[in-house]
């Protein structure tokens, strides 16, 4: 029985946790600590959490509980995967994993040093969503694949929001710019070499647009995100290779509609799988990991692989890699 300590009251929690939780008789939450105790009491007694603590230290230490969700702001991650995991407890943390490289490095060796599982929650991997587009790629449908394009684009109209400070981790590529760098890292199962970027800065040092050049063999990629006030909602993959085309609409949450299309020669075919949430598959994947063992394609290697090309993106633009001090 996984018995989780959540760290913050952020409002992706329920969604990727709480209600993934709710038909999961492997899985519970029992505890949760808050910055503003009344927010956290608030959260709790909505959301039915046992225990509220004073302090995330509490919560890491707490007896009732063997794993912490973290979906604390990203220069947050590191400091309190680092406590969790020496105090014994497994990690499920939010994307992106840390602040760069280095970081991420850092807590892979510690879950490894502990014998604990550390997973960095990019949901989408798990879905029949991402599985089928990888199947259709290596079966050879398409031919030899030629370029992949990855794109993920909404508004953030707030300027106080957090994605627009640097010291938060802020920039459209720590949040949700990592998702197309992933996509691209899953399906070509290698680690691209980034060639270019381009951004637009808004806040100092905070990309609101970025897009990149990349090339894993002799594919060549390019992944565009972007933040900026008049962007219009895309997630979106188009495959090409020498015998045909796939494009597929919204990677990111398939449980909210998605499609899959295939144009090879002159036949267009439409695809769908399951609309089951892409958390309630990565909770699986999460209590699969600790109680029999199974691997996970987002664990502690991978996030240091991902973080790796983060910082290469970011070196290649001419932005600081995140968490330096400025």
């Amino acid at each position: 029985m996984i018995q989780f300590g959540v760290l913050g009251a952020a409002r992706i929690t329920p969604e990727a946790l709480i209600y993934p939780c709710i038909n999961e008789p492997l899985a519970n939450i029992r505890v949760i600590a808050a910055r503003d105790r009344h927010r956290a009491n608030t959260f709790a007694a909505a959301h039915h959490i046992d225990t509220v603590c004073d302090s995330y230290l509490d919560v890491i230490n707490h007896a009732k509980i063997n794993a912490v969700y973290i979906p604390l702001h990203i220069p947050a991650h590191h400091p309190w995967t680092m406590a969790a995991l020496q105090a014994g407890k497994h990690v499920l943390c939010e994307k992106s994993l840390a602040c760069n490289a280095k970081e991420a490095r850092e807590m892979n060796q510690r879950a490894k040093d502990q014998g604990l599982v550390l997973m960095d929650a990019f949901h989408y991997r798990y879905h029949p969503l991402f599985a089928r587009m990888k199947n259709i790629v290596a079966s050879g449908t398409l031919g030899t694949i030629s370029s992949i394009d990855a794109a993920f684009h909404t508004p953030v109209t707030d300027p106080s929001d957090i994605r627009m400070n640097y010291h938060l981790g802020g920039g459209v590529t720590m949040d949700i710019g990592c998702y197309p760098i992933s996509w691209v890292r899953h399906l070509t199962d290698t680690e691209p070499t980034v060639i270019s970027a381009t951004a637009e800065v808004g806040p100092p040092q905070v990309d609101l647009f970025l897009e990149t050049k990349m090339e894993a063999g002799n594919i060549a990629i390019t992944t565009s995100a972007d933040m900026r006030a008049s962007a219009s909602f895309k997630a979106e993959v188009t495959v090409r290779g020498s015998l045909g085309e796939m494009r597929v609409n919204n990677v990111i949450a398939p449980q909210l509609g998605h499609l899959i299309t295939l144009h090879v020669g002159k036949k267009i075919t439409h695809q769908r799988v399951d609309r089951r949430p892409t958390y309630a598959y990565q909770l699986d994947a999460f209590i699969a990991a600790i109680e029999t063992g199974e691997s996970l394609w987002t664990d502690g290697d991978d996030a240091v692989a991902q973080m790796t090309v983060i910082d290469r993106c970011y070196e290649a633009v001419g932005l600081p890699i995140r968490g330096l001090k400025l």
